[in-house]
């Protein structure tokens, strides 16, 4: 076989119309060709189309991110009195605020880095950086959210992981940390053999995916079990949260919002047209973080 047929076909997927915004990418594809041929104009309006698509969901999934952060802080600051780290109710409200922010805005914006085609054809060594920095970031912040709602329970002799909101929020963490270890593991350390990393990035894949899941689950079960709990109708200027009060339309609204968030993430990642392509060999035996990259 001629090398030259070799070259081709490993440089473009059958799949995707070579979506790369790089130069290196469109020469791969074959843009030393006449660029008046029918095909290339076609697989151009492809690439164009595919390109808007993509920045579309991800402005959509910057504004929801904005959206779910502002609606979570305003209502634990107005509606729920604030912040404190006192072992009160104030210090319960950090909880959702961080589980928000870590467990599902930073969780899910990190989990699409890879889609940005304006991060293909550069060097994979930042971008992988800062993906691990910000999925570290959001483990930070959910394990702080963590400690803030055991000490609250502690304080006020309220039982921990009873209710099915808890244990779901439980096992996204647990599986958060462990996905975490074991891609710093397979992906960073230059001592990881070759087939582990092939073995492991599927692997890592499915259960981000699985993490986010839980994640809005525990998000969503946890906003309503709080409107449960604080909106009872017990005074008269607190109406209960089958009136649909203002604090319930904003408790109901940033779970929809989470939701749809979710929804985008899921979008982005399900496309095969939006994957990164694998452009080297060093790139289908997933090369380690700290092993030196030509990409």
């Amino acid at each position: 076989m001629q090398q030259g047929g070799t070259s081709s076909s490993s440089s473009c997927s059958p799949v995707s119309p070579c979506f790369p915004l790089s130069r290196r990418g469109a020469s791969a594809c074959g843009s030393e060709r006449n660029s008046s041929e029918p095909g290339d104009k076609r697989a151009g309006v492809v690439r164009m189309s595919s390109i808007t698509t993509f920045y579309a969901c991800h402005l959509l999934l910057l504004a929801l991110s904005l959206a779910c952060v502002v609606c979570v802080c305003v209502w634990n600051s107005q509606w729920r009195g604030g912040f404190a780290w006192d072992g009160s109710g104030l210090q319960f409200n950090w909880h959702p605020v961080l589980m928000v922010v870590g467990l599902v805005v930073l969780y899910g914006n990190g989990a699409v880095l890879y889609r940005i085609p304006l991060t293909w054809g550069q060097n994979k060594l930042p971008w992988k950086i800062l993906h691990a920095g910000l999925m570290f970031l959001a483990l930070i912040l959910t394990i702080v959210g963590l400690c803030a709602v055991f000490q609250f329970h502690n304080a006020n002799k309220i039982a921990n992981l009873y209710s099915l909101h808890s244990w779901i929020g439980i096992a996204a963490v647990g599986l958060f940390a462990f996905q975490w270890a074991a891609g710093a593991a397979g992906f960073f350390l230059p001592c990881s053999p070759p087939a582990l990393r092939k073995l492991l990035k599927p692997v890592h894949v499915w259960m981000g995916a699985a993490i986010l899941i839980l994640s809005i689950a525990a998000c969503v079960s946890g906003i309503n079990e709080k409107l449960f709990f604080v909106l009872k109708g017990n005074a008269v200027d607190s109406p209960p949260y089958s009136a649909l009060p203002s604090e319930a339309l904003l408790g109901n609204s940033l779970g929809v919002l989470i939701v749809a968030f979710g929804l985008v993430v899921f979008k982005i990642l399900s496309n095969p047209l939006w994957q990164r392509p694998e452009a080297s060999p060093g790139d289908l035996v997933y090369s380690p973080l700290l092993q030196e990259e030509n990409q």
